[in-house]
């Protein structure tokens, strides 16, 4: 059980705590909030109502500026324990790996050792990255990673989270229609509007 304002009041307390007194969750992205609140609360029946997918993770897309990386940070005390999740930004990881090589990619991808369900991440900006050359070649590191993570979501539950910039038009052209495939089989859709403030 939760109290939704209750819960925009605390996001907005720690909102402005984190990022400056001028954060602000508008009226408008109301929606987006009950979502993101119904997902990392895990309440079944609102999230059926709302077709959200519990055992998927979460696209959150949207225009730069209005809140994506900032809701992804406040919403992290309302999930449990075993669906934590750590942040880390997609350039941060591409040129992790420009510098060490695939070694940069073992503790978001799956090792030796069988590990089954691996740690929780939200990639954060995912498509702005460069394509990273190790070697000479072009490798898109955060695409190789989330298909890396697919077949751990498939068998294990290991969630992934994004936000990005792009639709889900946008990820297709860039990335083909394979990887936009499994997107769609890993991640519950969620997008601000385009008329969303600034927060």
């Amino acid at each position: 059980m939760y109290h939704f304002n209750r819960c925009v009041s605390f996001l907005t307390y720690q909102g402005k705590k984190k990022f400056g007194q001028a954060f602000k969750i508008c009226e408008s992205d109301y929606s987006i909030v009950q979502q993101l609140l119904v997902y990392a609360i895990r309440d079944e029946k609102s999230a059926t109502k709302l077709n959200i997918n519990l055992n998927k993770g979460i696209l959150l897309s949207g225009k730069i500026g209005c809140g994506k990386t900032a809701f992804m940070h406040l919403l992290k005390p309302f999930f449990p324990p075993k669906f934590a999740y750590k942040i880390t930004t997609c350039r941060e990881v591409s040129f992790a790996f420009a510098k060490k090589g695939s070694a940069a990619l073992e503790i978001y991808t799956p090792n030796t050792n069988h590990q089954n369900r691996l740690t929780g991440y939200c990639f954060d900006d995912f498509g702005s990255e460069q394509h990273i050359k190790q070697f000479g070649h072009d490798s898109n590191v955060i695409a190789k990673i989330i298909m890396s993570r697919y077949a751990p979501f498939v068998a294990h539950s290991t969630v992934t989270h994004l936000t990005t910039h792009l639709s889900m038009l946008e990820i297709e052209t860039l990335y083909g229609s394979m990887f936009s495939s499994k997107i769609l089989e890993m991640f519950n859709v969620i997008a601000f509007s385009n008329e969303s403030r600034d927060k």
